[in-house]
């Protein structure tokens, strides 16, 4: 009874007030200094891996990067056409009028001179934007403007834009649309199950409140550790849905303790002194979690990808902070609420009226049927079950994991209906391989004639666009051909091209050059090398997470097979999650139901994510349930029995935390971006199957079947129970209201 969690409490209840000023004054000191520092963001070298990472360093060495660039598409509106002389005179006018509109602005380093597509229906007119592709969308507004502004001179034409940082902004806006949904829909679902949980409306108020706050916290915090780990712009994204999930999850946890010690001890018990008894129960169980999310969640610093790095950061940050609301302002306000609820009880009481019983934690007649099986027939209730979520499991084998494209965008963003009319008229610029050579400067004229040899190859393969373009440094160092692709960059035939670049040409020709570097970078290659860059960290990060899943639950339990069954069950729970997550997003059957548009693929980064994370929530159960099961142990309850109570009196805390999280993650499959969707999707059916699956049924038949053996090494013997000393008698029973 004098654990840090403890003590952190016994100070939170004897200064209430002071605890809730002091977290609030934390809160407002977070985003105080976040807004001050600002957030730092990923740079467009933070993002490059593999090949085509490497020859865009070397491209950018020579300034020959790639300029970011927006097409203005000029054309008659929808029924018309340019037809005759005066239809592409008048087009001709819109372009120069827009050339030199955007020459005039600042950030425009050139535009293009007007080109016809190849039928005569449309005019393009390229404009490249100075700077770094992640700054472009800032400054993409200016050039819409002008856009606009010229179709408001030229009504009778249809003007529109698109390009990467008019479709980037648009990705942008409608994240955030979409969180705002995200947001309608979870709060007042998530009210409601801790209204129904509690029966109350101040305390299903609380717990919300503290997450709402530990959120704002986080988002504070996360700015200033932007400067240590950039930011890519979905931090706010992950501390929104981890932060609601968690904050909540923990507040449940410590609530419901506090609540079942209330009416066990019948008013005999201050209300500084029942929370501290919920602080080193259930508390101690909420600080083993968090530290659980954080150990697993680390471990995507090993992926050395700066998104996963940013997601790390961002959910590090929130669970440690909601933590942290839960020890110290939790504590204050259960007990200022404890003490309203007991003076009115004390004028009930004067008044002559029965005092209102506390609800404990009983477990219910729905959850001692759940278990039934498993308490009857464990063996079976085990295969059954086990056979169940690997049978879940089998389309993991058809998993296909790729990078989704700008091709794989939603066709709700205006600039991407624009990109797909530009993709239809001028089909040979839909794609652009970029060969990038650095060699010593006296090897200039070796590299150009090795780069036209390899233009002269391209030119008789059918999957290559005439028209390619060399470019060389200043300083002779650096080349770069420009090859274009007649394809879609998520098509087979540009992959293939990608193919015959790398392992057939280049060889052939750059690489026979004594000293010299290359590469390929581009779209394509981006979206080869990512997934292959993530399929190459996979092994070393699952087995990181695989050792501090089984390290965190020997610490917790003093136990190796509890350690070896919780490695197991996690696998389990994420390895059927998967399956259901190929059987939908890979098939068509579910665009309908869910709204989206199948890339027969799943995005590189969703397995990994769900396996991170999915490990470190699972750990809240599993650290709530079992430490349930444990404190039953150490009292002198036989082990069977102890795992029946556990279970039965942890049954509504575990629903209700189910409950709130499928909410958080459901309300992300409403999301118009594919991967969003994805994530959402795969948390929340991981979340259900461990839940709902793996804790009523494998969980507790595995426990029962394993018996004393479950504590191996440890035997945990019969500890007396510790009560707080300053616990008056004599109080009436009282419910926090």
């Amino acid at each position: 009874m004098n654990s840090l969690t403890v003590r952190a409490a016994r100070w939170s209840a004897r200064h209430p007030w002071r605890a809730v000023v002091g977290w609030l004054a934390f809160v407002a000191l977070c985003l105080v200094v976040g807004g001050a520092v600002g957030t730092n963001s990923a740079t467009t070298a933070d993002y490059r891996v593999g090949e085509a990472g490497r020859a865009e360093a070397m491209a950018a060495e020579g300034h020959l990067e790639r300029r970011p660039t927006e097409q203005v598409l000029i054309s008659a509106r929808p029924g018309g056409a340019l037809d005759g002389q005066t239809g592409k005179r008048a087009a001709e006018a819109a372009a120069r009028d827009l050339t030199g509109r955007m020459k005039k602005l600042p950030d425009v380093a050139s535009v293009a001179a007007p080109l016809w597509s190849g039928d005569g229906r449309i005019l393009m007119v390229e404009v490249a934007v100075k700077g770094e592709e992640l700054d472009a969308d800032a400054k993409v507004g200016a050039l819409v403007e002008q856009t606009e502004a010229v179709q408001k001179s030229h009504p009778r034409l249809l003007i529109e834009e698109t390009g990467s940082p008019s479709t980037s902004k648009g990705v942008d806006q409608q994240r955030n649309d979409d969180l705002a949904l995200s947001e309608k829909i979870t709060l007042p679902v998530t009210l409601l199950t801790l209204l129904i949980a509690f029966g109350s409306v101040v305390m299903a108020i609380v717990p919300l409140l503290l997450a709402l706050s530990s959120i704002a916290a986080a988002i504070g915090l996360s700015m200033v550790v932007s400067h240590v780990s950039p930011d890519v712009g979905v931090g706010t994204n992950v501390i929104l849905m981890i932060g609601l999930a968690v904050g909540v999850d923990y507040t449940l946890f410590y609530l419901k303790r506090e609540r079942e010690e209330r009416a066990r001890h019948g008013g005999r018990l201050s209300s500084e002194a029942l929370v501290e008894l919920a602080a080193a129960t259930s508390g101690r169980a909420v600080v083993v979690s968090g530290l659980a999310v954080v150990a697993s969640t680390a471990t995507l610093y090993l992926a050395s990808d700066v998104i996963f790095s940013s997601l790390a950061t961002g959910t590090i940050v929130v669970v440690l902070v909601a933590v942290a609301s839960s020890l110290t302002a939790l504590p204050a306000l259960l007990v200022v609420l404890g003490k309203r609820a007991e003076r009115k009880a004390l004028r009930r009481a004067e008044r002559g009226k029965p005092a209102r019983r506390t609800r404990g934690e009983g477990g219910g007649r729905i959850w001692a049927a759940l278990l039934r099986p498993a308490a009857r027939h464990p063996l079976a209730t085990l295969c059954v079950s086990v056979l169940a979520l690997l049978a879940l499991a089998v389309p993991l084998g058809q998993l296909k994991i790729t990078e989704m494209s700008r091709d794989t965008h939603s066709r709700a963003i205006p600039a991407m209906r624009v990109y797909d009319r530009l993709n239809e008229a001028f089909p040979e610029r839909r794609v652009t391989h970029d060969v990038v050579v650095r060699a010593d400067a006296s090897h200039t004229r070796e590299v150009t004639g090795a780069l036209r040899r390899l233009a002269e190859l391209a030119d008789r393969d059918p999957l290559f666009a005439d028209g390619s373009r060399i470019d060389t440094s200043a300083d002779h160092r650096v080349s770069v051909l420009r090859l274009k692709v007649p394809y879609l960059g998520n098509s087979p035939q540009a992959e293939a091209s990608l193919d015959h670049l790398r392992h057939d040409y280049l060889p052939a020709t750059v690489g026979r050059i004594e000293g010299a570097e290359y590469g390929v970078s581009g779209d394509v290659a981006r979206y080869a090398d990512y997934p292959a860059h993530q399929n190459s960290k996979l092994p070393l990060v699952i087995g990181a997470l695989l050792l501090v899943t089984f390290v965190m639950t020997v610490y917790a339990f003093r136990s190796v097979v509890l350690g070896l069954v919780g490695v197991v069950l996690n696998l389990l729970s994420a390895a059927a999650a998967l399956g259901l997550l190929v059987l939908v997003f890979q098939n068509t059957w579910a665009e309908g139901l869910l709204g989206f548009h199948s890339t027969g693929s799943i995005g590189s980064r969703v397995p990994l994510f769900l396996f991170v994370i999915l490990f470190g929530l699972s750990m809240d159960y599993q650290v709530f349930v079992v430490s349930r099961i444990r404190e039953a142990v150490l009292a002198g309850v036989p082990t069977r029995q102890a795992v029946l109570d556990g279970l039965r009196t942890s049954a509504s805390v575990v629903t209700s935390a189910a409950v709130v999280m499928t909410t958080v993650f459901v309300s992300f499959v409403f999301l118009h971006i594919i991967e969003m969707k994805q994530i959402g999707f795969v948390l929340a059916a991981a979340v259900l199957l461990d839940a709902f699956v793996v804790r009523v049924m494998v969980l507790p038949a595995a426990l029962l079947l394993l018996g004393e053996a479950t504590w191996w090494p440890s035997r945990p013997g019969r500890r007396p129970a510790a009560v707080p000393d300053h616990a008056p008698h004599g109080q009436p029973v009282v419910d926090v209201r």
